[in-house]
């Protein structure tokens, strides 16, 4: 199946400094790819640069088969991204930064999909952000990503901060969008979310990929979760060393 991104030798720097190195990847259209790591692995700066929030130092990354390497513009455009959940606006209530995002709220209900209920966004729609916990922030940060509806959309550790209630209803939530078409990144900490969720992935360490994670590979990690957890903490221990 022909991808619809496509990064082949993409490297990106920050503050200087190299952090990601060389790094190829191919997601298909209506799939769920996660990016696993320790801290400091480089997952965010790769899916920043994706998203055109950073440049890409070399490499090529074409998007429904168009180079945009050196397009940020064009990039940001194209996927919805998750902003950090702590720059939300304090001083906005909810209802307005979806709107300011979105549009009118019935339209971004309607973007959203089953998302409206798995984050439940009502009871956040007329609190200050300024008041809300990091879980609920983190839910509006997500439903922003969507309020504009993006079909490719790039989340950063999305479960970060969820209650256990919230993190099992955005997980089906997100697998149920998958199946029916949306194309999805994400960065994760949880290997039992990347086995049982995802389609296809990448291990990353200090920057570069230390194991592509297929389907098949992904199949047999949903089967025997604990024995694929000893076999990802001991490449990422071996690649820290």
């Amino acid at each position: 199946m022909t991808p619809i991104i496509d990064l082949t030798a993409v490297s990106v720097d920050r503050a200087g400094e190299r952090v990601i190195h060389n790094v190829d990847l191919k997601i298909t259209a209506g799939s769920w790819f996660g990016l696993i790591g320790a801290n400091g692995s480089g997952k965010t700066s790769l899916l920043r640069a994706l998203a055109g929030r950073l440049p890409f130092a070399s490499g090529s990354c074409r998007i429904d088969g168009e180079e945009l390497i050196a397009d940020r513009p064009a990039r940001a455009t194209y996927f919805g991204f998750s902003p950090p959940a702590d720059m939300l606006p304090d001083s906005l209530r909810g209802r307005e930064v979806l709107e300011l995002v979105g549009g009118d709220i019935e339209t971004v209900w309607s973007r959203l999909g089953p998302l409206h209920t798995a984050l439940g966004l009502d009871a956040l729609l007329d609190r200050w952000i300024g008041d809300c916990s990091a879980g609920m922030r983190q839910r509006m940060a997500i439903a922003l990503a969507f309020a504009q509806g993006h079909t490719r959309v790039i989340l950063d550790e999305p479960f970060n901060w969820l209650d256990p209630v919230a993190d099992f209803d955005l997980r089906q939530s997100l697998r149920a969008m998958v199946d029916n078409g949306l194309t999805l990144m994400t960065a994760l900490h949880d290997l039992g979310t990347l086995a049982v969720a995802c389609d296809a992935g990448i291990m990353l360490a200090s920057g570069n990929v230390a194991m592509e994670l297929d389907s098949r590979l992904l199949k047999i990690a949903a089967q025997n979760p604990q024995a694929f957890e000893r076999q990802t903490i001991d490449r990422l221990r071996s690649a820290a060393l």
